[in-house]
C-alpha cells in the first residue's frame, strides 16, 4: 500500500516479531504397530499416493535412515547401483556434519533406484523439483504426502529415522550402527576421533534386515 501511495505508513510495523508461529510438534517415533499402518498407507497394494517420483523418495527415507533433506537433493553421481555392494555416499560438502557419509543399500532400495532412474536419470538431482527440474524437491514436498495421508502432527519425514532408531535399538542391533547410519558421531570427542570404522558389512546386513 506504501510503494503504491495508498498508505504513508505500514500500522503493523510495532507488532512485528510479536507473534511466533509454533513448531510443529510430531511424534519422536513410531512403535512397530503404527508403524506397521504407516507403511500400508506408504507402500499401498493398489494405486498411488502421490507422483511416482514422490512416493519413491518417501519409500527411500524409510529404507535409509537418511535425513530429508539428504534424500531431497541426491544425485545421480553419488549413487552405485551395478555394484556387488551397492552404496550412495554422500559427500562431506552434503552432509550437516561435514564428514562423507556411506549409505549401504538394501535390495528394496537398489530397485527403486533403478526404476528411478527410468524417470529421472537425465537430471542432476534424483529427485528433482517437478516446476524447476534444475532445483531439488521442494522441502515440504514429503511431509505435505504424510498429511494428505492423515499423518499431519503425528509423523514427518525425519521421524522415519528416529522410528528406525528405536525399534533397531529394541532389536538388539549394535548402537554404534544404527548411529553410523544416521550420520551421527560419538558424543565422546577422544572416542570420535578415533572412531573412524564404517562398519559396511553389518550396517548393510542390518539395512536389508530394516527393509
Amino acid at each position: 500500500a506504501i510503494a503504491t501511495l495508498q498508505a504513508d505508513a505500514d500500522p503493523t510495523a510495532p507488532l512485528r516479531g510479536s507473534v511466533k508461529k509454533p513448531k510443529a510438534r510430531h511424534k519422536a517415533s513410531f512403535n512397530l504397530h503404527e508403524l506397521e499402518k504407516l507403511c500400508k498407507a506408504v507402500w499401498p497394494k493398489e494405486g498411488a499416493i502421490a507422483y511416482r517420483v514422490t512416493e519413491i523418495a518417501i519409500r527411500m527415507l524409510a529404507l535409509t535412515m537418511a535425513r530429508t533433506a539428504e534424500v531431497r537433493k541426491a544425485q545421480w553421481d553419488q549413487f552405485d547401483l551395478e555394484s556387488v555392494s551397492p552404496v550412495w555416499i554422500i559427500p562431506g560438502e552434503k552432509m550437516k556434519r561435514g564428514v562423507t557419509h556411506i549409505v549401504p543399500l538394501s535390495s528394496q532400495a537398489v530397485l527403486l533406484m533403478r526404476e528411478l532412474q527410468g524417470l529421472t536419470g537425465n537430471r542432476k538431482f534424483c529427485f528433482p523439483n517437478m516446476r524447476q527440474p534444475t532445483e531439488p524437491m521442494s522441502p515440504t514436498t514429503i511431509n505435505r504426502v504424510l498429511e494428505r495421508l492423515g499423518y499431519g502432527g503425528l509423523f514427518s519425514g525425519h521421524a522415519f529415522r528416529t522410528t528406525a532408531s528405536t525399534l533397531l535399538n529394541s532389536y538388539g542391533f549394535d548402537a554404534d550402527w544404527i548411529e553410523r547410519q544416521l550420520a551421527h558421531s560419538p558424543g565422546n570427542k577422544v572416542r570420535a576421533s578415533y572412531n573412524h570404522a564404517q562398519y559396511l558389512p553389518e550396517r548393510r546386513a542390518m539395512m536389508q534386515a530394516w527393509a
